[in-house]
């Protein structure tokens, strides 16, 4: 691609942004080295730059892998091994010819995944793992990428020569999943910008961060679709090449030193699929140790690939570079034809050695003895001269990781858990999280509308109702209706997080950014919508229906929805983080919430309630606003409910003629003692309070109570994912 050359140089007095390859070139005839790191080109960006910068496509170097460098990694695996168990299947019959890969015992499986795989990898190279489905690839990856649980995984991981530990892999490392997992609603530009104010520091300034976005842009070869939305089935976005380049750049944003990748090129064309592994080529030439699963390279990109190895049912078959297939193949008997591409050859034949009675075993056994002839006849094996912790502070200094620490007694500590303090992090996500919901407001305006139909509703059905007996029991229905509905209207929060749950694993397995920073930026961001729509319901219904207390009485009863709605959502999100299933988790909303109905003292008065059932009462959601609301309707020893002839409405007695009824009360003012006259007031508020069993707790203690419970979810919900995202096989 020839474009216009930039006259942008850095303090060395050469350029940084060239119009092409070849001029490159010319400038570095007898020099070759390993070309800068994307954080050190950017390191020369001035901060303040006022003038526009025309960013074009980044020459990160085209040299060869091979050639030394200064601060080198060498990453060593030995002796992988990963089992699981299986158990046996009913009506299964045992046979002779079971898989070398089985082993039984008390009816249970043990299925060998990994079996002793060795292998190593150089910074500025690219190993690439291949094999048929199921022969361990990405399972291998995920030994190396510390995806597997540690007491399940045999073997050993070091870096120059250092046992490597988890907690500094997270640090130094990305992984790229095989899904593309990215927010739909969000352009190129603004995907890689929030990974870039997830996993660059504070001490970056926003220029530089924009800077480095733009040129990672143009080196992942996105500069037409920067604009573009990423796109779903509902939403045109961009091709499927350029949303696995996107994956890859979200990732790579801070420079890390080890990247992990599985099968970056499956489901692309031939051509998207050289694309991304060309993109790969640039980021490993730039100082970084790549490692990806494929499952069959086409011939230009096996061109592009360094080191390989070949897994059959866990075992390697082969290990080491492109060019050593030819010599390998044909010392095992079976050489590879010309113009013959290398891999497919070999795949093939390991698929035909496979369905053989002895499968592959002779295969893994001749290799080896290859490699330890090998070994005996190179006598050396390229590895770094440097520590791990010279080899960190070398390429911090070089602008690797992006972390700003200077810190060179200790390196390792130097490079921080995370790049940003939680504020900062919730400060993005929020951002993040807004942007998506006004790009797609139908998800809030679908809540609101069945917030206010339902709000009309009840407005019209029970309309100005009047203080008799039969309108104490219309408002007793109309507040059991209306604080249950409030909840089922948050069950919208189940797919909201069950949408998001694999990219916030994804960005959490490698330190983006803190789960206790997404569960706090979640819960203030849902403030201003559950305010909104408990506005619209209490202003619908308040005034409507004729409920008491005036101004302050309405005050209340916004406040007790609000908390309605606050404890709801953090329910069903807590939930939400449990099932995994969207179906299963409204299921499991509307079975829960109908029996924090039962149990809310509407249907039977909590002193009627069985004594094994009364912890379930005090458990439910709905008896907190329910009574809240309650006390404040009823809560007024002035109001009369019940006067004298009042009294025989829900009885028999009801139809009997007005005078009929004075009769009776005078009969019962003689037994009683007592004058009743038909004006008398016989039930008051609190004495419906009583007779509903809430006398235990007033009205602000109730409204405190739903808070608390809103809150206890929502910690309920971080520990979920501290326990449940962990995303590692065990």
């Amino acid at each position: 691609m020839n474009l216009p050359a930039k006259s942008v140089t850095r303090d060395d007095g050469h350029p940084l942004f060239t119009n092409s390859k070849q001029t490159e070139l010319q400038k570095y005839p007898k020099k070759p080295t390993v070309s800068p790191t994307l954080a050190e080109l950017l390191m020369h960006v001035d901060d303040a730059q006022n003038s526009p910068v025309d960013h074009r496509a980044v020459e990160i170097g085209y040299g060869c892998s091979s050639l030394p460098s200064s601060n080198p990694f060498f990453l060593c695996f030995n002796n992988l091994t990963y089992s699981v168990k299986v158990r046996k299947k009913l009506g299964s019959i045992p046979f002779c010819g079971k898989n070398s890969d089985e082993t039984e015992s008390n009816g249970i499986n043990t299925k060998i995944l990994l079996n002793e795989i060795s292998g190593e990898a150089h910074e500025g190279e690219i190993m690439a793992v291949l094999g048929a489905s199921g022969s361990g690839k990405s399972t291998l990856i995920d030994a190396l990428a510390n995806r597997i649980a540690k007491d399940s995984l045999k073997g050993t991981l070091t870096l120059n020569g250092e046992v490597l530990e988890s907690k500094l892999l997270r640090v130094i490392s990305a992984y790229v999943m095989q899904d593309d997992l990215l927010f739909p609603m969000l352009t190129v530009e603004e995907t890689l910008m929030f990974s870039a104010e997830f996993r660059l520091p504070r001490s970056l300034s926003k220029s530089k961060k924009k800077a480095r976005v733009q040129a990672l842009i143009d080196q992942l070869g996105l500069r037409s679709a920067a604009k573009t939305v990423i796109g779903d089935e509902g939403h045109r976005g961009v091709s499927g090449g350029e949303r696995r380049r996107v994956s890859i750049g979200i990732d790579i944003i801070h420079d890390p030193i080890v990247l992990f990748l599985d099968e970056p090129t499956s489901g692309l064309d031939s051509t998207s699929a050289f694309m991304v592994v060309k993109v790969l080529q640039r980021i490993a030439q730039s100082g970084s140790i790549v490692i990806m699963s494929i499952h069959q390279p086409s011939y230009r990109i096996l061109s592009l690939l360094d080191r390989l190895i070949f897994l059959s049912h866990g075992n390697t078959v082969f290990a080491g570079s492109p060019g050593m297939l030819p010599s390998f193949f044909a010392e095992f008997g079976h050489p590879i034809p010309e113009n013959e591409n290398k891999t497919e050859f070999a795949l093939d034949l390991i698929r035909e050695l496979e369905e053989t009675p002895g499968g592959t075993k002779s295969l893994v056994e001749f290799n080896k003895s290859w490699q330890a002839r090998k070994n005996q006849r190179n006598g050396f094996s390229m590895r770094s001269n440097l520590s791990l912790k010279d080899a960190i502070s070398a390429s911090i200094s070089k602008g690797k990781l992006v972390s700003g620490a200077t810190n060179d007694s200790n390196p390792t500590a130097s490079v921080p858990i995370f790049a940003n303090p939680l504020w900062i992090e919730m400060m993005v996500i929020a951002k993040r999280s807004m942007i998506n919901s006004r790009r797609m407001p139908e998800l809030f305006g679908i809540r609101l509308g069945a917030v206010v139909i339902t709000g009309i509703i009840l407005a019209t059905m029970f309309w100005k109702l009047d203080n008799s007996p039969k309108g104490v029991q219309e408002r007793l229905g109309f507040f059991a209706f209306a604080m249950s509905t409030t909840f089922y209207t948050c069950a919208e929060a189940i797919p909201v997080f069950l949408q998001e749950r694999y990219i916030f694993m994804r960005e959490t397995a490698y330190n983006a950014y803190r789960r206790s920073s997404y569960v706090l930026a979640h819960s203030l961001i849902s403030i201003p919508s559950l305010v909104i729509l408990s506005m619209a319901f209490a202003a619908i219904t308040f005034w409507a229906v004729g409920l008491a207390d005036g101004l302050s009485g309405f005050f209340f009863f916004f406040l007790t929805i609000f908390a309605s709605f606050w404890a709801g959502s953090s329910f069903v999100t807590f939930l939400s983080g449990i099932v995994s299933h969207v179906m299963l988790g409204f299921t499991v909303v509307v079975a829960v919430l109908a029996y924090f109905l039962l149990f809310s003292g509407f249907f039977i008065s909590r002193n009627r309630i069985p004594l094994y059932w009364i912890w379930f009462h005090y458990i439910s959601l709905v008896k907190y606003p329910y009574e809240a609301v309650l006390q404040n309707e009823f809560d007024d020893p002035t109001k009369c409910f019940v006067r004298g002839v009042q009294m025989f409405d829900n009885t028999p007695l009801g139809e009997v003629p007005l005078s009929v009824k004075l009769k009776l009360l005078q009969s019962m003012s003689g037994v009683l003692g007592v004058n009743i006259t038909g004006s008398t007031c016989v039930t008051t508020g609190k004495d419906l309070l009583v007779q509903q069993g809430i006398t235990d707790i007033n009205k602000w203690n109730c409204l405190w109570i739903i808070i608390a419970w809103g809150f206890f979810f929502r910690i309920l919900f971080y520990f979920t994912l501290l326990l449940g995202s962990k995303n590692k096989r065990k």
